[in-house]
């Protein structure tokens, strides 16, 4: 060990331990203070997995439970409950804002360009299938219109879902942003 650096090791909890370096700063010629905390839990999972982890799809995750219980990648939430009455400008409206406001700017803009231009010319059944679509996960979308994971059997022949596919290719090169609200 250099005399320039100090590492010392402080256990802060039965799980947790702290690495602290000090090192002097060769810009400043001041001391700078980094510390590292791991958990014992997560270099014992990682010491068992030889395998770099996998890319889950949205229903493999409801069968991968870790040992403590956690779903992994991410948890299903339940689909939004909708009104059977619910009109088609209701669904159109309710529609048009779910497109934007996913929570990935990804699909956000790509589900929000497509509803600008598609959502008003959409029957009752396409409306229905695409609020289906609304209800599976922001990366699964993403990755299933751009082709970079395979698109589940419930999803392969849709109308709806080719569309989106079409307009995710953008073959007239043509440069999206957000549409106004």
């Amino acid at each position: 060990m250099s005399p320039s650096s100090l590492l010392l090791r402080a256990s802060l909890r039965t799980s947790t331990t702290a690495i602290i370096a000090r090192t002097r700063s060769p810009y400043a010629g001041t001391a700078a203070t980094a510390v590292a905390l791991t958990s014992c839990w997560s270099r014992r999972a990682l010491s068992s997995k030889n395998s770099p982890p996998q890319v889950l799809d949205h229903d493999d995750a409801r069968d991968n439970i870790d040992p403590d219980g956690f779903q992994t990648p991410y948890t299903n939430l339940p689909p939004l409950p909708r009104d059977p009455d619910e009109s088609l400008e209701t669904i159109r409206a309710r529609l048009t804002y779910q497109s934007r406001k996913r929570g990935i700017l990804e699909t956000d803009l790509l589900l929000s360009t497509f509803s600008k231009e598609f959502l008003s010319k959409m029957s009752l059944e396409e409306c229905r299938a695409y609020d289906k679509l609304m209800d599976e996960p922001d990366w699964d979308i993403y990755y299933w219109v751009t082709g970079k994971k395979e698109v589940p059997e419930r999803w392969q022949g849709n109308r709806v879902f080719e569309m989106i596919v079409r307009h995710a290719k953008n073959e007239g090169r043509v440069v999206r942003q957000m549409p106004a609200l």
